[in-house]
């Protein structure tokens, strides 16, 4: 495994003939360069702040070296630094910076930018000088003693004056450049993980992305059932009625055309083609969102879908409708999920039979949809449960497939969702689902 980190690359026996070294080096350089400038800027935006003008532009100038930091770290740790900064809920600059503000990575950014500026610049120019400058000043030796002809003080403090003395201070600085590289890699090891420290997001901060990430992929569901729904209304209270209204008018018509003529003929095929965009609209409308499942729950909607199943089912969801009623979406969610394993079942299994059992029990929504057919089902041979795996996924929950080949298969659905109150549920009629089909 290669190394990732200086620390890691330090324990390899070829460390000296890779790039580590010149990476440590390379790290240290530009940190002592940012600094110097971070230095030199905050000194301005310091006396800038006396008349509480600079304060906001100090935070900011934090956030950016912040960045520049995570970008430099790249060069000794080939693992990236994540940005510890969180997504405004509102856009524009205002909300931006109280989110800024607001952060305790903000604050942790301002921090390391003041101590990079005043403290660490100097520290990572120290260590380079020692670790290559005074080496590399040794193995110049002969260059300066050539140039000058008689004499050359090394390092301000050797005096050079043939050159055998030279060789010797070129032989040093060489062996000095190959001693001093490990410790200067820890310098930058040890620079790199300060940084790391206070530039990246912390464990609580992760898992508060986390839970936003949660939370608004939870919203994205709620407002796809809403527009789902939406759409179920427009069409049962729009289209289909226009429909029924057509309907009903060739009907009129074909009773005043005079029989057995081609008018008659004509108004025949135009009232059956209506009849059938009508009910091809209900079948769309019923897969959109079914009325069962919005008007009576999860419970008598799996019995439904199992009435309307090509194989015959045995359903056992009658706890469900002694209970209040679930989360839209989570309902939603199981009842295709149920559907689309009826759908395969009928398809692909061979099954003679099959039967769906649900249960809320713990804070916790189970689907088992089981039949006897002869199993081996994949769900990555375009199944659509997939999906339908996303969509679960979405709800912190499950889709396991248990699917031996000859059979049985077992589907089982697994959504964390608590119950809704009764004051929150007593709008929606409930019914007692039944078994399907025998």
């Amino acid at each position: 495994m290669n190394p990732r980190t200086p620390w890691q690359a330090l324990t390899r026996p070829r460390f000296l003939l890779g790039a580590w070294p010149w990476r440590g080096a390379g790290y240290l350089a530009s940190g002592a360069a940012v600094g110097a400038a971070a230095g030199a800027l905050f000194l301005v935006l310091g006396v800038f702040s006396l008349l509480l003008v600079g304060l906001p532009l100090l935070l900011l100038s934090g956030i950016a070296l912040g960045r520049i930091e995570r970008f430099r770290l790249r060069i000794v740790e080939l693992a990236p630094a994540p940005d510890p900064h969180r997504v405004p809920a509102a856009p524009g600059l205002a909300a931006w910076f109280r989110t800024r503000a607001a952060e305790q990575a903000t604050w942790r950014e301002f921090a390391y930018a003041l101590l990079l500026a005043t403290v660490l610049w100097p520290l990572d120019l120290l260590a380079l000088a020692v670790g290559v400058g005074l080496p590399v000043a040794l193995l110049s030796a002969p260059v300066q003693l050539a140039v000058d002809g008689h004499e050359a003080k090394v390092v301000k403090a050797y005096l050079v004056t043939s050159y055998p003395q030279a060789l010797a201070a070129a032989l040093l600085g060489a062996a000095l450049l190959v001693a001093l590289a490990y410790p200067l890699a820890a310098v930058a090891g040890a620079r790199a993980a300060l940084a790391r420290a206070l530039l990246t997001p912390r464990e609580s901060e992760r898992q508060d992305g986390i839970g936003e990430v949660i939370a608004s992929r939870a919203r994205l569901v709620d407002a796809f059932e809403a527009e789902r729904r939406r759409i179920e209304r427009d069409l049962h209270d729009g289209a289909q009625q226009r429909l029924v209204a057509l309907t009903m008018t060739l009907g009129l018509a074909r009773l005043d055309a005079p029989p057995g003529g081609p008018l008659a003929e004509q108004l025949a095929k135009a009232h059956a083609e209506a009849g059938q965009v009508l009910t091809e609209l209900r079948e769309l409308i019923h897969g959109i969102h079914p009325q069962v499942l919005a008007d009576y729950g999860l419970g008598p909607a799996l019995a439904d879908a199992a009435d309307r199943s090509a194989v015959p089912v045995d359903t056992d969801a009658d706890a469900l409708a002694r209970l209040p009623r679930l989360p839209g979406a989570v309902e939603s969610a199981a009842y295709f999920a149920g559907c689309e394993a009826l759908a395969n079942i009928g398809k692909h299994s061979g099954a003679d039979r099959a039967r769906i059992t649900a249960r809320h029990t713990d804070g916790v929504l189970r689907l088992d949809v089981e039949d006897d057919g002869r199993g081996g089902a994949d769900p990555d041979r375009g199944s659509g449960l997939t999906g339908l795996a996303d969509r679960i996924a979405v709800l912190d929950g499950t889709l396991t497939i248990m699917s031996p080949p000859g059979g049985p298969t077992l589907l089982r659905v697994e959504i964390p969702c608590p119950a809704l109150s009764a004051s929150s549920a007593s709008s929606s009629p409930r019914t007692v689902s039944s078994s399907g089909r025998g």
